[in-house]
């Protein structure tokens, strides 16, 4: 399993890279293999507002649906058309072209909340097997 170390995460499985005041958001590694062949995204539109813990996005699987939350609030300023034609790009690259939206970071104290590549591992690590 992949974890990049320049990147943060959330406990509900989202990646995020932020550049200045603004978020990249996509799901990790971990997560799409869980899923299994994704089959279908469901993104927001650009100009959307996205809240911190909150469902902004989901995904269809041959395995399950899954929402997707918001690791951080702030304005959905753009958003990764490619997945409609295909959703694959986030099982075969989830942190790079399997990326989801970019967000303009609203509120900087909810990074606090966020964990480092090496608080994620650790996360995963206690999961049940």
């Amino acid at each position: 399993m992949n974890i990049l170390e320049n990147l943060l995460y959330t406990k509900e499985h989202e990646w995020l890279k932020i550049e200045g005041n603004l978020a990249t958001v996509g799901i990790t590694d971990y997560a799409q293999r869980l899923l299994g062949d994704i089959t279908f995204v469901e993104l927001p539109k650009a100009g959307d507002k996205a809240a911190q813990g909150k469902q902004f996005a989901s995904v269809e699987s041959i395995k399950a649906a899954s929402d997707v939350y918001a690791p951080l609030s702030g304005k959905i300023i753009k958003v990764n058309t490619a997945l409609a034609d295909s959703p694959q790009l986030v099982n075969q690259y989830p942190y790079t072209e399997g990326w989801f939206v970019v967000i303009e970071i609203e509120n900087e104290k909810e990074k606090q909340d966020l964990l480092s590549g090496a608080d994620y591992k650790k996360y995963l690590e206690g999961l049940p097997k």
